[in-house]
């Protein structure tokens, strides 16, 4: 069975087209990643922009014509927290299925978190310890807390990168006092988490989808190959990740596209990424990391070949 899962990001639409070999496991074959910014201009109003609806529909035609190359016998798409805090999300999901029959499911922040979870438990294994998963998106990030014996706490937030992006409009570079503004804001938004790790502990982070991807690229990059001899997870070096960080924030965006690894369509909100990481790793003194190379997508396609 070749199956299809089109993740409907904020910023990126993603797809994934995979082979199952009939027993609960799979193997990719073509992956895909559009930079829609679909929540450019509007995330903070509750509406998709006249430009950003137009460049959804465009990515979707372009991902159902890479179904039909591929001879995908099954598709899914989810949409997250630009889609179903859009006034006109049910509309754009409506326009999709008119013109390429796929169906868009908009899931919650709760849903959403659930499939991450089960995308990172397929990438790496979790040990008695807590850990905390943080899946930074556009609009939202997610919060996970689990260990080796199944998932403790999960939680969605309205923190996302490009959200806090329109929500702040930082200079160019970053400034002290913004950088200042944003961790306070995050200190205030985010105290469940706090409640949560008070509660279980955490001595992991483990980062999942685009920002902590274009971490390990630097990474790799700047100090050489690094990675644990799995394909799907990555141990960070936190000195290393810090003097990137460090960099990050006293960069341009003009100085941001020529940094090897950073791909462009990451230049914006990989600034906000960082400080919301390096917040977590400080504040809540996590000593180590890794990152997942499965999130949202690679959950979906789990769940549903262990319910198929």
């Amino acid at each position: 069975m070749r199956i299809a899962v089109i993740d409907l990001g904020t910023n990126t639409f993603n797809l994934l087209i995979a082979e199952s070999d009939g027993d609960g496991n799979f193997q990719s074959l073509y992956n895909e990643k559009l930079p829609v910014r679909l929540g450019e201009g509007g995330i903070n109003s509750g509406i998709i922009t006249e430009a950003a609806y137009q460049r959804g529909l465009e990515a979707m035609d372009t991902y159902a014509e890479s179904i039909r190359q591929w001879n995908a016998t099954q598709s899914m798409a989810f949409a997250t927290s630009a889609m179903r805090n859009a006034s006109n999300g049910k509309q754009f999901v409506a326009d999709v299925k008119e013109r390429t029959g796929i169906e868009i499911n908009v899931i919650s922040g709760a849903e959403e978190a659930g499939f991450i979870y089960e995308g990172v438990k397929g990438a790496l294994n979790f040990s008695d310890s807590n850990s905390l998963i943080i899946d930074i998106g556009g609009g939202s990030t997610e919060f996970i807390i689990a260990n080796k014996d199944g998932l403790k706490w999960k939680q969605s937030f309205e923190v996302g990168a490009s959200r806090l992006l329109q929500k702040f409009k930082p200079s160019d570079p970053i400034t002290a006092d913004e950088i200042h503004a944003i961790t306070w804001f995050l200190n205030e938004s985010l105290l469940p988490l706090r409640n949560a790790i008070a509660e279980h502990g955490v001595e992991e982070l483990i980062g999942a989808s685009g920002s902590f991807e274009s971490l390990a690229e630097m990474v790799i990059a700047r100090y050489g190959q690094q990675q644990n001899g799995i394909a799907t997870e990555f141990t960070f070096d936190l000195e290393q990740c810090e003097i990137i960080h460090r960099e990050l924030l006293a960069s341009t965006r003009e100085q941001r596209l020529h940094i090897r690894g950073l791909v462009a369509m990451r230049v914006d909100m990989i600034v906000i990424s960082a400080i919301l990481a390096e917040w977590v790793i400080h504040e809540f003194g996590i000593p180590k990391m890794r990152m997942s190379a499965y999130a949202l997508k690679e959950g979906v396609l789990r769940r549903f070949l262990n319910a198929h």
